[in-house]
């Protein structure tokens, strides 16, 4: 088991069931951020940004804790757009219903950002651009990427719309549907990377991993037994 520790600062079980099945050891530890008021604070309307502003709030919020002392802290939010308009969470019945209205055969984007923090101690001595093993020490990085995807919806009826909002399924996630679950049924492609349908694009991990100079291998547990 590596030493490395992976937060995740998300309470999506579809997000934490990714990572496991990707062999990636990590907690969670879910943030308190109001998202309505990081959006109005900061006055961001564009989906992608948006996307990208949460999950830097996210992963800030729990970067700021005593027990994320010493980890990797990963922030990860969804917004749904079409024709250029967010979709968070409905919460509500009707709001889901009138969103898959319109979302019933069409197409629109569903983004996913990512933020990770390097909460590890920085090496007093570190050089630039020297080579420092990975459980070694922090580069203090804080960085962030979207990962987004176009998701085209079957034709729905006015039956199967109300009997997906009556499973209560799409109430509790962006755009009011998921492809992992039950909404699978009723996306029939999506262009692009489909873990950040999900909520989490594993590639794009990869790279952020990267940037802050920690290999994605180092966080597999028990590889041998893949």
């Amino acid at each position: 088991m590596t030493d490395l520790r992976l937060i995740l600062a998300s309470a999506s079980p579809a997000r934490t069931k990714l990572l496991a099945d990707a062999g990636i050891a990590h907690s969670v530890l879910v943030s308190d951020v109001d998202e309505d008021a990081v959006t109005a604070r900061y006055g961001v309307t564009d989906p992608h940004d948006t996307a990208l502003l949460l999950a830097r709030a996210k992963a800030e919020a729990v970067a700021s804790l005593p027990d994320a002392e010493g980890a990797l802290v990963l922030g990860c939010d969804s917004v749904f757009e079409l024709d250029g308009e967010p979709y968070g969470k409905p919460y509500e019945p009707e709001v889901a219903r009138q969103r898959w209205q319109r979302m019933s055969g069409r197409h629109g984007v569903l983004h996913t950002g990512h933020w990770l923090i390097d909460c590890r101690d920085v090496p007093a001595d570190a050089e630039p651009g020297a080579e420092e093993d990975a459980n070694d020490g922090g580069t203090g990085a804080t960085l962030g990427a979207v990962a987004s995807a176009a998701v085209y919806f079957a034709q729905l009826s006015a039956d199967e719309i109300d009997a997906y909002i009556a499973t209560g399924e799409p109430l509790q996630v962006a755009g009011s549907f998921t492809i992992d679950s039950l909404g699978g049924a009723f996306i029939e492609k999506v262009d692009g990377d489909p873990h950040a349908v999900v909520g989490l694009s594993v590639s794009t991990l990869r790279r952020l991993l990267a940037d802050a100079e920690v290999s994605i291998t180092d966080l597999w547990q028990n590889p041998s037994g893949l």
